[in-house]
């Protein structure tokens, strides 16, 4: 069952990502088959600042930009309480 999300939650996205070098935040690091790159996920931290009619969910990351999701998405889910006080700098700020 997708999260029942509302205006001003945390929320953690689990990102897919494809690079020949993954970064220090990369979790699931898996080499390609012929090993020109690497496949992994991030996961990013952000703020929900919408809700609409249809249950789509409008999320802001720190810097402001915003990302449409739909609520059955297996990569969204809340952030958990210890996510919210250990990452807490990580998340955007409430405005």
């Amino acid at each position: 069952m997708p999260p029942r999300l509302k205006p001003g939650d945390l929320v953690v996205y689990h990102k897919s990502k494809r690079s020949a070098r993954p970064g220090p935040r990369a979790r699931g690091v898996r080499p390609a088959c012929r090993g020109e790159d690497y496949a992994y996920y991030v996961d990013k931290f952000w703020l929900v600042v919408a809700v609409d009619r249809k249950g789509t969910i409008v999320a802001e990351t720190r810097r402001g930009k915003r990302h449409r999701l739909r609520p059955s998405d297996p990569a969204l889910r809340r952030a958990r309480w210890w996510e919210r006080l250990l990452k807490r700098q990580r998340f955007p700020k409430p405005r």
